[in-house]
């Protein structure tokens, strides 16, 4: 008897087993990379969790469903979701499909579509990519794309508009505002989209997941680059996109630091030029320049945001601050893999790190010199008479960090930002790696006049929430004195 009962319950779990197996097969078809996938296979939400990496628990998050109560020039509306709710959709009748989000206080938008077939061949530019010892002197022009007309499709079902362009001149300034941008490759990409039927819509690839298109312009300074990050992560967050996107450049750039970062941002990476022939998308989306970011609008017009932590602003909604960027730089921070902790401190037996990040010479893209500007002439006698001052100091223990950060993996450079009491630096590009530092962390920036009332960092200090102070100098020289006494006042603020 007991043997008959061991046999039905074998049985039964055999045929659970059979079951489940059939059931995951049938929903998850194809496990290769979307990168990989010959044919289109239905959309869906199961395609996601398979190559897609997922978005990190980060302490500053607060939801990205459009709120209708966001006043056009709150701070939610520049850093977070200002975008329209529903979108405009252009109506293909059948087939693909495509919308934009408009932003009434960046005059910008995030765009989406689906089914929709690029053909690198209709892309003039360089193949991207490439290490930078095998294209000095290549102009940036050959970098930058030229779409041919129909360079991207989307499959229609009405035969009357085959051949057409998707839009027209009237959608395109209505979402994209020209301004001073003068070549929007955003546009030139919508522009360039052409409506084709089913029989012609074939393709050598299908990206089943989502992908985000991006085009970079400064891609080899970092506070433009941050200013991309930015744009592609808020594209990612409007869209609503369950998990992180892959990436396509379409762009002819070369190899450079900085895509250290892009590829831990997002899922995969890759270049337009890297496919032989033409690929579709089952969701793509097009993310805004990151010219029309706030972090790069606010150096020219008032963004009067500060930044606090997400509880306080859950506490007490404020239409003046935001949490965004912490959420932002703790996003980049998990990316790398490191723990996001809101209220980092340092221990009591490690003491207190200055980061002095360091202006160096070094080759930064194929039409760089390899020197850079010196902001501050005097920059090495300034690092030794801090390191001086800090090895006498009898109340703290303080660690002055050397950032020679050009010659850093970018996972090492966000570490180093990360382990810093105080950021200390000249006027310049590095100094936004701030983006990502904790919420006690103080700035120093010795700059010049030119800079006094509000220059790129402490408004990304302010925006962030971080203490910030500067030096104003009427030329590059600094005198130690005075970078000392300043130094001291600050770290006293920390109890030392």
């Amino acid at each position: 008897m007991q043997s008959k009962s061991l046999k039905k319950i074998v049985v039964a779990l055999f045929a659970f087993n059979s079951i489940s197996l059939y059931l995951f097969f049938s929903f998850h078809p194809d496990h290769r990379s979307p990168f990989n996938t010959p044919t289109a296979l239905p959309y869906s939400q199961s395609h996601l969790s398979l190559s897609l990496k997922p978005w990190p628990i980060l302490p500053s998050y607060l939801p990205w469903s459009h709120n209708p109560h966001t006043k056009f020039n709150s701070c939610e509306a520049f850093f977070g979701n200002g975008f329209t709710k529903e979108g405009e959709q252009v109506l293909l009748g059948g087939g693909g499909w495509f919308r934009c989000y408009y932003s009434d206080a960046l005059k910008t938008s995030v765009c989406e579509g689906g089914r929709i077939r690029m053909i690198p061949d209709k892309i003039d530019m360089s193949h991207g990519g490439e290490k930078l010892g095998s294209v000095i002197g290549r102009n940036e022009s050959e970098e930058l794309p030229n779409f041919q007309d129909g360079a991207f499709q989307i499959e229609v079902a009405d035969r009357s508009k085959i051949g057409k362009q998707m839009v027209d001149e009237e959608f395109l300034d209505k979402f994209f505002e020209k301004g001073e941008i003068l070549r929007h490759t955003v546009r030139e990409l919508i522009r360039s989209t052409r409506l084709v039927d089913a029989d012609e819509f074939a393709c050598s690839k299908w990206i089943e997941e989502p992908a985000i298109l991006v085009t970079r312009f400064e891609y080899a300074n970092l506070f433009h680059t941050v200013t991309e990050w930015y744009s592609a992560y808020v594209a990612s967050r409007v869209t609503g996109l369950p998990n992180r996107p892959h990436l396509v450049f379409v762009d002819g750039h070369c190899e450079a630091p900085l895509q250290e970062t892009w590829a831990a941002l997002f899922s995969s990476l890759t270049y337009a030029k890297n496919f032989t022939g033409p690929v579709c998308f089952r969701h793509a989306i097009l993310a805004p320049l990151g010219y029309e970011t706030a972090l790069f609008k606010g150096i020219t017009q008032t963004i009067d945001c500060y930044g606090v932590s997400a509880h306080d602003l859950l506490q007490n909604p404020n239409d003046n601050k935001t949490a965004r960027l912490s959420e932002f730089g703790e996003m980049i921070i998990a990316a790398f893999g490191f723990p996001v902790d809101r209220h980092h401190i340092p221990k009591p037996n490690s003491g207190h790190n200055i980061l002095f990040v360091r202006r160096e010479d070094y080759m930064a893209h194929p039409r760089h010199a390899g020197k850079v500007e010196s902001r501050l002439s005097n920059e090495q006698e300034v690092f030794d008479s801090i390191n001086i001052w800090a090895s006498n100091h009898s109340k703290c223990r303080l660690n002055v960090v050397n950032g020679l950060f050009a010659h850093m993996p970018m996972k090492e450079q966000v570490r180093a930002i990360q382990d810093a009491s105080v950021i200390v630096g000249a006027h310049g590009a590095g100094l936004t790696h701030i983006v990502y530092a904790t919420p006690n962390t103080v700035i120093l920036e010795i700059s010049n006049n030119d800079y006094r009332g509000g220059g790129h960092f402490q408004l990304i200090a302010q925006w962030k929430g971080l203490g910030y102070h500067a030096i104003f100098l009427s030329g590059t020289y600094a005198r130690t004195p005075r970078v000392i006494n300043k130094l001291s006042n600050i770290l006293s603020g920390l109890g030392c």
